[in-house]
């Protein structure tokens, strides 16, 4: 089985012929939508290329954070925290939420600067997100070995169990009348007269008012057949669990060298929070003066490298038909191998920080794709000059926490709705001028 293990989700086996809404992705972000369009009684169909969370969406740390994020994020997070409180009752299934706070820590003044610096994005909302330092932080770390200068801790962050949540969340949709599909890949928007009118699948066709991508990494290539420019690239983590311990901090951590938080059975999730591993692929040639900014100011945090991925994806078809095999069918799961370079650091730092965890062993590890935008904030979105063509991805490796929010936006936008955040700056034209691009344009 591929990355994490997760939960056995029996999907929908009969295609309908009509829906109101398409949603292509079955993650976080996808199933959402899914369920915030169903309870409001639209007919909605969720097709996913393979299985029901089996990217990103359960290969994330499993934080529903608020510290740390773009200012543009913050209200949309915000919302999405009340979500979650809900959630499990809402979908009858277990997410394994619990509001257990965050740190983010300070070796350094300049660092703890920094993270003051970042409160002050929280200066209208009612937050609690401070600075400590001294007994009060190593209160908080019971058994942590070292200093730290510093910490912003952030109590009403919490986590939740990423294998669980898309699960539960589907689920939920299902109850409330969606359609769920796996195994069943969305190859294109079908057009007629120059309107949207559907989509095929490889299944057959399917007649809709409005569609949906949120298909994670997978967003670019698939818009990109529609003539829709996007720039997307990936971003590889590496991510393992370990057997339970006793003792161990239950704040989620972020530190020099490693991240951490408690799982639900006792383990915990690590992670090199400090190292990220990025292919070289032809899009990386492609976008790389929209993405040079991030890169000069992420140098320290990025790997570069030059892997099997660029010939993998240099031979994936950029234009097709409806009729045709798409890359989509030819790889239900993106199931990258993590990098062991960063684990073995990762797990080294968090044991020798917390010798409890010296008491346990690597169960499981994998890698993630994680789908980036040249600002790190994603787009949720129309297409302007495409009426019914919905956008939700590039969420940089926020969009776990924020899923629950993203699709209720989204759904909001669908439905004519007053947004329960203001959508600009997700919008796709931040960008581009909004409109679709020349067939030949090499996007």
């Amino acid at each position: 089985m591929p990355g994490p293990e997760l939960t056995s989700f029996l999907a929908d086996k009969l295609l309908p012929k009509s829906v109101d809404t398409v949603v292509i992705g079955g993650g976080i972000i996808g199933a959402s939508t899914a369920l915030e369009l169903a309870e409001r009684g639209l007919s909605v169909l969720l097709c996913e290329k393979g299985r029901i969370g089996g990217e990103q969406s359960s290969r994330n740390w499993g934080w529903v954070r608020l510290s740390q994020r773009d200012p543009r994020e913050i209200p949309l997070m915000l919302h999405a925290m009340s979500l979650w409180q809900g959630l499990e009752a809402r979908t009858g299934h277990r997410t394994g939420y619990h509001r257990c706070g965050s740190l983010f820590t300070a070796n350094t003044v300049k660092r703890s600067e920094h993270l003051q610096r970042w409160t002050q994005s929280l200066r209208d909302v009612d937050a609690s997100a401070h600075i400590i330092d001294g007994g009060s932080l190593q209160a908080m770390l019971p058994g942590h070995q070292g200093q730290f200068h510093s910490a912003l801790s952030t109590p009403m962050d919490g986590r939740a169990e990423p294998q669980w949540v898309t699960h539960a969340i589907a689920m939920g949709a299902r109850a409330a009348g969606a359609t769920i599909m796996t195994d069943c890949a969305v190859r294109s928007i079908d057009m007629q007269g120059g309107q949207l009118a559907g989509v095929v699948t490889e299944r057959g066709r399917v007649a809709c008012k409005s569609v949906v991508v949120a298909g994670g990494a997978w967003s670019r290539l698939f818009l990109g057949n529609a003539g829709i420019s996007l720039p997307q690239l990936k971003v590889l983590n590496s991510v393992l669990r370990c057997s339970p311990v006793s003792d161990g901090p239950d704040v989620a951590l972020w530190a020099d060298g490693y991240a951490l938080r408690k799982r639900a059975d006792g383990g915990y999730t690590v992670a090199n929070g400090t190292e990220n591993m990025v292919d070289i692929v032809p899009d990386s040639l492609r976008l790389g003066l929209k993405f040079l900014p991030a890169f000069l100011s992420e140098w320290r945090s990025l790997r570069f490298r030059l892997s099997g991925r660029w010939s993998e994806e240099a031979a994936q078809m950029r234009r097709w038909s409806a009729d045709q095999e798409t890359a989509f069918e030819q790889c239900r799961v993106l199931d990258p191998a993590p990098s062991q370079s960063a684990l073995k650091s990762g797990w080294a730092a968090a044991q020798k920080a917390f010798p409890v965890l010296q008491q346990a062993d690597v169960v499981q590890s994998w890698g993630g794709l994680i789908d980036v935008t040249p600002d790190a904030i994603p787009v949720i979105s129309g297409v302007d000059d495409l009426p019914g063509l919905f956008i939700s991805t590039g969420y940089s490796g926020h969009g776990f926490g924020i899923g629950p929010g993203a699709g209720r936006l989204m759904a909001d936008m669908i439905t004519g709705t007053a947004p329960v955040v203001d959508p600009y700056a997700f919008r796709l034209s931040r960008f581009t001028d909004g409109s679709r691009v020349r067939p030949d344009d090499g996007t």
